[in-house]
């Protein structure tokens, strides 16, 4: 239990573990050019928005076997479903 102050409110908020749903699979359409990588159609998520920026930095930080490389930026507008990830180095 733990006592939060919200705009000069006092109110008293309790912890409950809840499940999150894993497993989420979707379809990309990527067009790739140096150092910068162009997704569009990314699927509306119940998800934070940083989130999503981190599932597709994860996804695209990956090692020789898939491509990808250090991200350098991950601009994600939910809005239009795209995303622009920039990498370091160009590959």
């Amino acid at each position: 239990k733990h006592t939060v102050n919200l705009d000069s409110k006092i109110t008293d908020v309790r912890v409950k573990p809840f499940t999150l749903e894993m497993g989420i699979k979707f379809e990309l359409h990527v067009t790739i050019s140096g150092k910068k990588i162009n997704i569009s159609d990314i699927p509306e998520l119940s998800i934070p928005e940083d989130w999503m920026r981190d599932k597709l930095e994860l996804n695209f930080y990956k090692s020789k076997q898939g491509g990808g490389g250090e991200v350098e930026n991950v601009s994600y507008d939910r809005q239009s479903g795209t995303a622009v990830i920039t990498f370091l180095r160009p590959g």
